[in-house]
């Protein structure tokens, strides 16, 4: 029962969030992106909240990792961590992970919270084409540390063969300023999938 609470607020959560438009009382045009910040920061803190109740109560597919810039004797904030829920487990063989300075090959697909025109959250890059298909997939490769400290926090946490939803807060992506078609005070929303990596 505890359970299926906790699944119907993070439900209700995602409902409330693309439910909810505004428009402007100068022009009639609808915004694309009303309350963003707001609603951003609620949705984060909602969703902490809801995972370390689950996480609490003995889940094992959701995790809250620190990220990887800031130490143990640090000041910490929910803005610091970045909310993981396991897709798939990479075999148990695989024990190592990426290093900040490692390259890796990814498949992955990024997304935004929903807004007016985007029901399902603005798909803003990818490496495959929806549905993931792994037999046509082409993993894209990079340095695990050249990319925005949520995505990298990650994937030195992953192992071969893991595959996960992360979500980040807007600190850990974009922050305030956003970038290209992201807006600012973005949360972002990643499936991950790590195929290889290798030192430089």
């Amino acid at each position: 029962m505890y359970k299926k609470k906790i699944i119907f607020y993070l439900s209700m959560m995602v409902v409330a969030l693309f439910a909810t438009t505004s428009c402007s009382e100068d022009d009639g045009n609808v915004e694309e992106y009303p309350d963003w910040q707001q609603r951003n920061v609620t949705y984060f803190d909602n969703l902490t909240d809801s995972v370390q109740k689950l996480i609490a109560s003995g889940r094992t597919d959701w995790k809250r990792i620190r990220t990887w810039a800031k130490g143990d004797g640090s000041y910490l904030t929910n803005a610091d961590y970045i909310l993981v829920r396991v897709l798939s487990d990479a075999p148990a063989t695989e024990t190592a992970s990426p290093l900040y300075t490692d390259s890796v090959s990814v498949h992955y697909s990024g997304r935004l919270l929903p807004s007016t025109s985007y029901p399902s959250g603005l798909r803003f890059d990818a490496s495959f084409q929806e549905p993931f298909d792994p037999d046509i997939a082409v993993a894209t490769k990079f340095s695990a540390g050249g990319v925005v400290d949520g995505f990298s926090t990650a994937l030195q946490n992953m192992r071969r063969g893991d595959r996960w939803e992360v979500y980040m807060p807007y600190q850990l992506g974009y922050g305030e300023s956003g970038y290209q078609n992201i807006p600012g005070y973005s949360v972002l929303i990643f499936d991950i999938g790590l195929k290889d990596f290798w030192s430089k």
